[in-house]
């Protein structure tokens, strides 16, 4: 008697799913989806970990499971285009296999990232290791700017060897893994040498793919002007946009006295030269970003340069980030697009960061916390806040990966 109640419930209940139209629907949220120019309440349906259907009112009875979006923003699934995920067991190695980076799983969905890329943590010698270690063992879309070292951000010595630096080599290794490389990455060089931009440069056009230049370090620091104006291409990345560091070892994009943005910054970006955030752990400085902003010098990308030394530090983690640009004054929809649509169009991810019918399903869902809060810098300075973005769930390929709430009902058949 038992086997045939058994067998009962469980041709109802298969009837019941295969009756469904969509596996999940989002109801009644603020869809901010900026390659379509939606900004509305409307419905997402989705089956089969695509988009099914987008509209303004979509039957409740035709999903499996149901997601109260109310009061919330629906976005595409945030890029982080600017981490370090190439987490491991090596000691010294610093961001290549090492202590200081981070696995992304960790701290990508519960912030509403269902991409990542990584940036400059492997090299061409050590990729295989970072694709078999991370890339194809995280949940989380973990993406590679490849570092033009072959020993990848292994730290000091390692990162000052510009014979170590073979843009062939490199460009080979991306091409073999097109599906997983995205472009190209200078960092922490202290040289006043263009070597390192120019050996990724070179890569970058053989392997028809962007760079992003973490730049500085030398005294006198090498030109801004002649960085972005007769060495980088357009589609090559700034990051660190909004830095000021100590002794003068990089020129910044804002005059520090008369507090407007320097003319040639203005030209570079008519150019096509993109400017990234990269917040970091000593990489953002309000008294860079808040005049730039006022002047409307907004990033393209919003990033966060994860690590262990930033994680706790100011930047804390993407939405954080987010809403200092809101406290700045950006508006919610430029910084939902400077975190989904621009970084997918940036790394050339046209399939990411948008949710068209028929897109994957990446979807970050975010409430808006009211109360008093304190954006801080690393210098001390605090920009106080009325508001601060929360994540309330995430779906990646369709799949709830993260629910802070409970929002979804039934729970627990995704």
């Amino acid at each position: 008697m038992k086997k045939i109640i058994t067998l009962i419930t469980l041709v109802c209940l298969s009837y019941w799913c295969e009756a469904q139209t969509y596996t999940l629907l989002i109801k009644g949220g603020r869809l901010i989806d900026p390659k379509n120019n939606i900004d509305a309440v409307m419905d997402v349906a989705i089956i089969d970990g695509k988009i099914a259907q987008v509209a303004k009112s979509i039957d409740p009875k035709e999903a499996r499971q149901v997601v109260d979006a109310k009061g919330m923003y629906v976005t595409p699934g945030l890029i982080d285009i600017h981490g370090h995920v190439f987490h491991g067991t090596e000691v010294n190695h610093y961001l290549s296999n090492g202590l200081t980076a981070l696995p992304p799983d960790g701290f990508t969905f519960r912030v509403g990232i269902t991409t990542i890329v990584d940036a400059g943590g492997a090299g061409w010698k050590s990729f295989d290791t970072f694709k078999k270690n991370v890339i194809l063992t995280a949940k989380t879309r973990v993406l590679s700017f490849m570092n033009i070292v072959g020993e990848g951000m292994r730290g000091g010595k390692y990162e000052q060897d510009t014979t170590d630096m073979d843009s062939q080599m490199a460009a080979k290794v991306a091409l073999e893994n097109k599906n997983d490389v995205v472009g190209f990455k200078v960092a922490h060089y202290q040289g006043a040498s263009w070597a390192p931009v120019d050996h990724a440069v070179a890569a970058g056009k053989l392997a028809d793919m962007p760079i992003m230049v973490d730049f500085g370090g030398s005294q006198p620091p090498l030109p801004l002007a002649d960085l972005f104006l007769k060495h980088l291409r357009p589609g090559d990345i700034f990051t660190h946009t909004y830095t000021l560091l100590p002794n003068n070892v990089r020129e910044t994009i804002v005059d520090e006295d008369s507090k407007t943005v320097k003319p040639f910054v203005l030209e570079a970006r008519k150019r096509g030269i993109i400017f990234d955030v990269g917040y970091g752990g000593a990489s953002f400085n309000f008294s860079q970003a808040i005049p730039a902003l006022k002047s409307k010098f907004y990033p393209n990308t919003i990033s966060t340069d994860l690590h262990t030394g930033s994680m706790n530090g100011s930047m804390k983690d993407m939405l954080s980030i987010m809403s200092k640009f809101v406290a700045m004054g950006e508006d919610i929809p430029s910084v939902i697009r400077a975190s989904t649509w621009a970084p997918a169009q940036v790394i050339k991810r046209e399939n990411l960061g948008h949710l068209s019918v028929g897109a994957i399903a990446d979807v970050a869902i975010l409430s808006m916390r009211q109360g008093n809060f304190g954006f801080y810098d690393k210098t001390g300075y605090k920009l106080p806040g009325k508001q601060k973005f929360e994540c309330e769930m995430t779906i990646k390929g369709g799949k709830i990966v993260y629910d802070l709430n409970g929002i979804v009902s039934p729970l627990g058949l995704n």
